[in-house]
């Protein structure tokens, strides 16, 4: 590679961007890195399903592999710690071992919910062939297996990582679900591309959306010094055995679609639905003209 000489164009370049980093704070020893989250949420789904995921024997598997995922993991939580709350090294580390050794109890509870959801995409979508065939093709459960361990993170306090892991599914997948959304058991997403799941969102049992579906905020309240209002309910509630079809957008936290209530695709909805009720928009008319003739 060829060198430049001192006085290149680049130089000033250089100079204001080193004039502007002066200003950033530098965490104590890094922030998680996307390589390793992305390995320890791979070997968690491996964890979850090794026969399958990894073709493995899980007995020798888990002895060789969970102590290096949980000194990896806290790694990566520890380091999450020390930007969100500044820890010191040492207080980090002693709460992401207590964190890291929570999310790896709850494994076999966090499996057993996947396994209703795996039931829920194979009894809902008459393509799929088998369970196997939706534990490793679709992109719905990829991104639900995801959001349920960063959910267990979330719901312990963890800061950051949480969101990273639910960004890394969001990159594989165009399924964007906060970590914090509540999802009930046999939860079942057809498709998923572009379906958005926001923080606040609850979401009861045996409840089934496609892609593009949008369960957002409607609008957000400020506080007294016009900042944005955080920690309340911002996004609606789907109660049990909802279904949502393509290209819905449901918004507000006060939005509730009462169990077994449908939502047509393409429905723009800011208010409740009772129980046991269906929403449909207005229908499109269609025109039929032979071809060759003036539209």
């Amino acid at each position: 590679m060829p060198t430049r000489g001192h006085g290149h164009p680049l130089d000033a370049t250089v100079q204001s961007l080193l004039a502007e980093y002066r200003g950033d704070p530098a965490p104590a020893g890094g922030p998680p890195e996307l390589s390793e989250v992305a390995w320890c949420v791979e070997t968690l789904r491996l964890a979850l399903f090794p026969r399958l995921l990894g073709r493995v024997e899980p007995a020798e598997w888990l002895r060789r592999t969970l102590p290096e995922l949980e000194s990896r993991l806290a790694a990566q939580i520890a380091a999450a710690y020390r930007m969100a709350d500044t820890l010191d090294a040492e207080s980090a580390r002693d709460r992401a071992l207590t964190s890291t050794g929570a999310l790896l109890a709850a494994l076999p509870s966090i499996r057993a919910l996947l396994l209703t959801d795996i039931e829920a995409a194979y009894r809902g979508d008459p393509a799929a062939r088998s369970k196997d065939e939706v534990l490793l093709c679709y992109p719905g459960f990829f991104a639900l297996s995801a959001h349920r361990i960063a959910h267990e993170l979330s719901r312990a306090n963890v800061p950051l990582l949480p969101r990273m892991i639910g960004e890394y599914a969001h990159r594989l997948t165009g399924i964007d679900i906060h970590p914090g959304a509540q999802i009930g058991s046999g939860f079942f997403i057809d498709h998923g591309t572009g379906v958005v799941i926001g923080e606040t969102t609850v979401i009861g049992k045996h409840c089934k959306i496609y892609q593009g579906v949008t369960l957002g905020a409607k609008s957000f309240d400020r506080e007294p010094d016009g900042s944005l209002r955080k920690g309340y309910k911002r996004h609606p509630t789907l109660e049990d055995d909802v279904t949502v079809y393509a290209g819905a957008t449901i918004l507000g936290g006060e939005t509730v679609i009462g169990a077994g209530a449908v939502v047509a695709g393409g429905v723009f909805l800011t208010t409740s639905v009772p129980a046991g009720h269906a929403v449909h928009g207005p229908r499109t008319e269609l025109t039929l003209r032979a071809r060759g003739d003036a539209l």
